[in-house]
């Protein structure tokens, strides 16, 4: 008699000894669910994905007690815009944050589980992951999306959040094969991130306050939005600005709307009189 358990459905994962990683317990209980499984793949062998949806540029940069990350709003399927206000930075747990570049549906997923993976090791084990754990955990995710991304389906997420060691924010980008990679000060994905990088080395300073540096970041997806059609830009018509998150030893926090468009529209009113905006001081 079929039951609910066939197939997929593994019942004995609920009998095993205690799992920390909720991602280990769905790969033995229902592991279609995870990215990169079968189900998520083209069913034509070798075939290659192509027009879908994909998130675009995400800037992050560190300053004295934290990080700051921001992302434009825009999605682009080939030369299409798709969707103008997608959210592409996402609170992960209390001192974390990530965001996504890539194949917006695949880079959803990775950021609902691992969500979902960081809550559950906290449950199980009493506390939390440092925040280098759960940078390696990301990465053995991305690493599980691996024959996905060769056909097409590649999302990369940027990492950042509060160190409670350190009382320091930290940066962390990774390639397509889950490589995780430290960064240091700041740091840009996505196809605008060359103009943010730009952008970032341009105006960022040490020792700069959160507002400094949240302006920086706005600045630099600015920049990117000027020379990459794939980057949205501030959008004063339809009231659409970046999203732009803050991560301290208070937590995450997210500017709230009225917040993202005061400093949107600052921007936007300085390029108006320099369109090539502020120049780097020289030292």
């Amino acid at each position: 008699m079929a039951s609910d358990f066939d197939g997929f459905r593994r019942p004995g994962a609920f009998l095993a000894p205690r799992i920390s990683s909720f991602s280990d317990f769905l790969a033995g209980y229902a592991p279609d669910l995870l990215p990169g499984s079968a189900a998520h793949r083209s069913p034509a062998a070798g075939g290659e994905l192509t027009d879908l949806p994909h998130a675009t540029t995400i800037v992050t940069a560190t300053f004295d007690g934290g990080v700051v990350m921001a992302g434009d709003r825009r999605a682009t399927a080939g030369n299409m815009i798709v969707k103008r206000d997608v959210e592409k930075v996402f609170r992960s747990d209390e001192f974390s944050a990530i965001a996504i570049a890539g194949t917006a549906s695949v880079g959803l997923e990775f950021v609902r589980l691992f969500q979902v993976e960081l809550e559950h090791y906290e449950k199980m084990e009493g506390r939390a992951l440092s925040l280098e754990g759960k940078a390696n955990r990301l990465a053995t995710m991305i690493r599980g999306n691996i024959a996905a991304a060769m056909q097409g389906l590649v999302a990369v997420p940027l990492f950042a959040g509060y160190d409670e060691d350190t009382g320091q924010g930290r940066i962390y980008s990774y390639d397509v094969a889950g490589g995780p990679y430290e960064e240091f000060r700041f740091h840009s994905i996505g196809s605008g991130s060359v103009f943010a990088r730009g952008a970032l080395k341009k105006l960022y300073r040490d020792g700069q306050s959160a507002q400094d540096v949240v302006r920086v970041c706005v600045q630099a997806l600015y920049d990117a939005a000027d020379d990459d059609s794939a980057t949205g830009g501030p959008d004063l018509t339809r009231q659409i600005f970046p999203i732009v998150a803050v991560v301290t030893g208070d937590g995450f926090s997210r500017l709230s709307d009225a917040e993202a468009t005061e400093v949107a529209r600052s921007v936007v009113e300085e390029r108006l009189q320099s369109p090539d905006g502020p120049k780097a001081p020289i030292e």
